[in-house]
């Protein structure tokens, strides 16, 4: 079954059907019969390139020895390789064994079970691999149990939320305030506490008074937001814990009046889910992770969006392996940097450590003024804080201990 669907090719997927096809009868048989087959037909080495790769999705869910295939389901946390794979296998296959590979998926990692009974919802741990694997699966889900995946993924988000959005809030509020803090009052707009506050030094015994010399006022209502921030979002299978947090800033963000906030998400296509901010849940089922990437394409499409460069903060998060066009990239990096825009990339944004990424591009990005790092979710209200006040964001992040591309 799996040699005849090796040979349906898909336009739609980054390898041709040229490079996914096996050359040797002897490499067919190796990957339909998987490792128990290393002794007669050769080992995964015998395969080289993508092919191998593909044998290592295969092995992961099929073998019986798999951490993937072996998985228990239903209680707790999700495994961050499970969401990797689910989006990676899109990179190997085509479409139709896609979904076949998926609905095993269900069976294997036991979310069938977890789907089909409500009551273990009281059990599941707040978790956003597990948002991950219920949104990489969403369209093989069966349509009775897509009400309980959604409940999950609320469960999930809701705790994400009461985690993350006061923080976020704060961080961002607390940063416009002190960049629009009216230094030229008139006289109904002083704030006579700070002002006095201020001038403490000013004070004048024999007159038993303060000389303000620095005025302090209330900053004045914004007709229109201070800043706008537009999130890009990489949909590869890597990229899914970044998604999950994204979305929920994204939504807290957009509910700040004095912030415009927009969401878009990439592949090889590009999907604006800016309208469905309001909900992070609804971000989530709308987005489809794994397949190619076109960053530059994404980017060329956040370009279009910014109407006032000098107040647009662009933060791209992607591990930045471009299947697009490099050269062009850099181009509309530069031009967005020479323009005023605050660009920056986030090689991550989750708490698993140090992501792969394309150190190459990193460098090339960090060279126009584009400085590139890994960040926590517990660090970025701060970092988007840093970012309003126009702070020198490499050097912040220096200040965190994220390494920044050079």
């Amino acid at each position: 079954m799996m040699n005849a669907n090796l040979n349906t090719s898909n336009p739609d997927h980054e390898a041709t059907e040229q490079e996914l096809q096996p050359t040797s009868r002897l490499q067919r048989w190796r990957m339909v019969l998987g490792s128990p087959a290393d002794a007669s037909c050769g080992g995964p080495s015998s395969l080289g390139g993508r092919l191998q790769e593909m044998d290592q999705a295969l092995a992961a869910l099929y073998e019986e020895d798999s951490k993937l295939g072996s998985r228990k389901g239903g209680r707790g946390n999700s495994s961050p390789s499970v969401s990797r794979w689910l989006g990676d296998i899109r990179k190997y296959f085509p479409s139709q064994v896609v979904q076949v590979m998926q609905r095993d998926a269900m069976e294997r990692l036991n979310l069938r079970e977890l789907l089909l009974q409500p009551e273990m919802l009281e059990n599941v741990q707040p978790d956003v691999h597990l948002v991950a694997d219920l949104i990489s699966l969403g369209s093989v889900i069966p349509q009775n149990t897509k009400a309980t995946a959604r409940l999950v993924v609320r469960k999930v988000v809701d705790e994400l939320m009461k985690k993350l959005e006061e923080p976020m809030r704060s961080a961002v509020a607390g940063a416009l305030d002190r960049s629009q803090r009216n230094r030229r009052p008139r006289h109904a707009e002083i704030d006579w506490n700070r002002t006095i506050r201020a001038n403490l030094r000013h004070w004048q015994p024999e007159y038993k008074t303060i000389v303000p010399e620095t005025l302090i006022g209330y900053g004045r209502k914004a007709r229109r937001p201070q800043r706008e921030v537009i999130l890009c979002i990489d949909q590869s299978g890597s990229m899914a814990n970044s998604v999950v947090y994204s979305s929920i800033f994204g939504a807290v963000m957009a509910s700040l009046p004095a912030v415009a906030t927009k969401l878009v998400v990439f592949d090889t296509a590009v999907v604006d889910l800016t309208e469905k901010l309001d909900d992070p849940v609804d971000v989530l089922f709308g987005v489809q992770l794994g397949g190619g990437t076109d960053i530059n394409g994404a980017v060329g499409y956040c370009q279009g969006l910014i109407s006032e460069p000098r107040n647009t903060i662009l933060v791209l998060i992607s591990d930045l392996y471009e299947g697009g066009v490099e050269s062009g990239l850099l181009r509309r990096a530069n031009e967005l940097v020479e323009a005023g825009v605050q660009f920056i990339t986030l090689l991550a944004l989750s708490d698993e450590g140090a992501p792969a990424y394309d150190a190459d591009l990193a460098a090339k990005l960090a060279a126009l003024g584009v400085p590139s790092f890994a960040c926590t979710p517990d660090a970025f209200p701060q970092l988007m804080a840093a970012a309003i006040r126009r702070d020198d964001v490499a050097a912040w992040a220096a200040t965190q201990g994220f390494k920044t591309s050079k």
